[in-house]
């Protein structure tokens, strides 16, 4: 084991993440998550491990295994985005990790859902229209419930261990956003580069599958290989393009209609005017 912590590797099997962001999903957790990489230990190759709430069966070992070659002293933490709305996953890390802090953050649920919904055709994991993918698809709606699972997430670890921020504030001042969510997760603060500045308003440019059952053939084969903790060929794969064989290359996603628009927002009134109590913060911009 290593006597100090200069640069020197900790292999501690006992290691497990003081703090998760979980979400929920297309909310900047992949730009959080490569930021932080710069000062905390993050799971690696595969940012989002899926352990508390799809991978549980393959024991403490292999989520472990996630975590390799962590500097000693360093801080260990998850960019967790399904673990949102999922009950499992928060029972598990209460009964797993009782301290560890959460972060949640919020996006106006219109914007998110669709988001969400083209991530979800463009991976192959639907093939609905979107309309039929809200009927269809329990996540779309599970994750935009916002004040529920928040309440319930506040209630199992308790206020102080529940930070809420809003996605807004990300593209408004990324830095000062960044400064507040060290200090809540004990990192050293860092300073953003330009480039980092200039991904956190990244337009999306994703695109429908070139061939469906191409794009879910590889999706299968790449969930077959996590499980058996072949991360690294598959990111190798990436690194290398095999990404762009199988993701996107049809047709451009249709934009929402401004009566489609006003449809969601009603839809979301409910649980974004129940957000604003809690918050006691203003979301006027969702409504």
């Amino acid at each position: 084991m290593p006597r100090d912590g200069r640069g020197t590797i900790s292999n501690n099997a006992s290691a497990l993440p003081s703090f998760f962001i979980i979400g929920p999903p297309r909310t900047g957790t992949t730009w959080l998550h490569n930021v932080l990489s710069r000062c905390a230990s993050l799971s690696h190759p595969t940012k989002e491990t899926r352990f508390f709430d799809q991978h549980f069966d393959l024991g403490l070992a292999w989520y472990r295994s996630h975590f390799r070659r962590v500097p000693e002293g360093r801080v260990m933490g998850e960019v967790a985005p399904t673990y949102f709305a999922s009950p499992l996953a928060r029972q598990r890390i209460r009964g797993i990790i009782p301290q560890a802090k959460i972060v949640c953050v919020f996006r106006n649920p219109v914007d998110r859902v669709v988001s969400l919904y083209r991530l979800k055709r463009a991976y192959g994991l639907i093939r609905w229209s979107f309309d039929e993918a809200l009927k269809n698809d329990p996540e779309l709606m599970e994750t935009s419930r916002y004040a529920f699972h928040l309440r319930h997430w506040k209630q199992t670890f308790g206020d102080a261990q529940v930070m809420v921020t809003v996605h807004e504030d990300i593209g408004s001042d990324p830095q000062s956003y960044l400064d507040r969510l060290a200090n809540f997760l004990a990192l050293p603060r860092l300073k953003l580069t330009s480039i980092e500045l200039r991904r956190v308003l990244t337009s999306e440019d994703m695109t429908e599958p070139r061939h469906y059952y191409w794009t879910r053939g590889a999706l299968l084969m790449s969930e077959w290989a996590r499980r058996r903790r072949l991360d690294r060929v598959v990111a190798t794969a990436k690194r290398m393009g095999g990404l762009k064989l199988f993701i996107g290359g049809g047709r451009r996603f249709s934009q929402l209609s401004p009566p489609e628009r006003e449809r969601l927002r009603k839809l979301f009134r409910p649980e974004v005017d129940q957000l604003e109590a809690m918050l006691n913060r203003s979301l006027a911009a969702w409504k």
